[in-house]
């Protein structure tokens, strides 16, 4: 069991994590860069001063809007004097066991909270225009049809793919590789099994795949959590040795 240094940690590097991806997006940190390319050290003095303000300000907005959007409530004061505390060296207000059953809860209650955020987007999608849902619960919808062969089980297929999860997090990329993948066909998770032993070569449909039929309660890597609905778009653009 991880104590509560390290839950308070990781707690903390998610909310980091976070911010940075924040700033990529918005543009503020260039990707793979350390300084802005051709304009040297001027650019840099250039560059509008940050310091303890800023990122302060940045990890606290990130905390609360992470907080706000999974509907779970902070007691500010509470939170503030912890900061405070730990920042003095001063003695915890809590032992150690409190604080630990503390944030096992807090664990338990985001789940739930993400579990019934995924079973919503299945219900709203499979209403959307041109969405059919197989026995499984697996919801496709066809981007573009093709005309060749359509795969078994003991194939092997070329694809082109993007996933993301329902907020449009993307965790994995043959277009952004730019490299298409190839695989077994029954080697892969069940919606994607089920899905490719009905399309054709040369289809491209969007699949929105229940976490049942993908990584169920224990999620993979450090994306994608337990009970996570994916979507993919999925080309498929052959059939080894057909």
């Amino acid at each position: 069991m991880k104590s509560y240094y390290q839950l308070a940690c990781l707690v903390l590097a998610a909310a980091l994590g976070s911010t940075m991806a924040w700033a990529l997006d918005a543009g503020e940190l260039p990707r793979g860069e350390t300084e802005p390319k051709g304009r040297g050290q001027d650019a840099i003095q250039a560059s509008p001063p940050v310091d303890a303000r800023h990122y302060s300000y940045a990890i606290g907005m990130e905390i609360g809007t992470n907080f706000r959007r999974d509907g779970i409530s902070l007691d500010f004061d509470s939170l503030l004097a912890g900061l405070k505390d730990a920042l003095a060296g001063a003695k915890p207000r809590y032992d150690q066991k409190t604080c630990m059953q503390a944030l096992q809860q807090l664990s338990q209650q985001r789940m739930t909270t993400m579990t019934q955020r995924n079973k919503q987007y299945l219900e709203e999608n499979k209403k959307a225009p041109g969405v059919k849902v197989t026995a499984s619960g697996l919801q496709y919808k066809v981007l573009k049809q093709g005309t060749g062969a359509t795969p078994k089980a003991s194939d092997t297929v070329s694809t082109h793919y993007r996933g993301t999860l329902i907020d449009g997090t993307e965790f994995d990329s043959s277009y952004a590789r730019r490299q298409p993948a190839t695989f077994p066909v029954g080697g892969v998770i069940p919606g994607w099994t089920e899905a490719l032993k009905m399309m054709k070569v040369g289809d491209k449909w969007q699949l929105v795949i229940p976490s049942e039929l993908a990584y169920g309660p224990r999620g993979a890597g450090d994306v994608i959590g337990p009970n996570s609905t994916l979507i993919f778009e999925i080309e498929l653009l052959g059939i080894e040795g057909k």
